[in-house]
């Protein structure tokens, strides 16, 4: 699925800010500037301003424009990164060689996944399992498991994340090298279609150093 245009900005601008071509203190295009050069409106380059704010890269001096903030954090920002592929995030959180691999396969759906799912257990259902390197290290691991005849998640309308510290699995711990009882960030996931019923779920695991700070956005109302 491609990225919003938003997204695809705010993705430019965060890899500049990350690899220091866009150093602290120095102030962005106007928006005008920006939508000229992507051929956008002004109201997408603000969605992209905002997300850059989220993700604490940059602030906005009323009257004056905006900044590329002092010390740029390294933010998880989520649903929003929901509509990224992996590639795309990872890619815009840095300027290093980002490598994603994917296995997936048929697996029989335990008593837990059959009652989230709604199906019998032995079932068969995806397994899909994700790994990222930066520069060769390992940066995150998930596994997702998606509902029979699920193969994406573009029908999902509502995601339910749990972020929590927990010492990962041993699969999980193998991939990120940790060491015995040493914690890593896990956020669990659950994709809702409109009806309520779960179509995907997931589990990610990731350095417990990785992020700065995470953020969450979501609809209100």
């Amino acid at each position: 699925m491609e990225d919003p245009a938003y997204v695809s900005i705010a993705g430019q601008y965060a890899r500049k800010i990350r690899s220091g071509d866009l150093p602290p203190g120095v102030q962005l295009p106007s928006y005008a500037e920006i939508a000229k050069e992507n051929g956008v409106s002004d109201i997408v380059v603000r969605k992209a301003i905002e997300l850059l704010q989220t993700q604490g890269l940059v602030r906005t001096v009323q009257r004056r424009g905006v900044f590329v903030t002092d010390r740029p954090n390294l933010v998880r920002v989520s649903p929003e990164r929901q509509l990224e592929s992996a590639e795309t995030t990872f890619s815009n959180e840095s300027d290093h060689e980002i490598q994603v691999e994917r296995e997936s396969t048929q697996v029989r759906a335990t008593d837990s996944l059959a009652e989230i799912f709604g199906v019998a257990p032995g079932d068969e259902i995806t397994h899909v399992v994700t790994r990222a390197t930066e520069d060769g290290r390992p940066i995150s691991i998930s596994d997702t498991h998606l509902a029979p005849g699920i193969t994406d998640i573009s029908s999902a309308t509502t995601l339910e994340e749990t972020l929590a510290d927990r010492i990962p699995s041993p699969t999980h711990a193998a991939w990120l090298g940790t060491a015995p009882g040493e914690l890593t960030k896990t956020v669990h996931q659950r994709f809702f279609a409109a009806d309520g019923r779960a179509i995907m779920v997931s589990d990610v695991s990731y350095p417990w150093n990785r992020y700065d700070a995470w953020a969450f956005r979501m609809p209100i109302g």
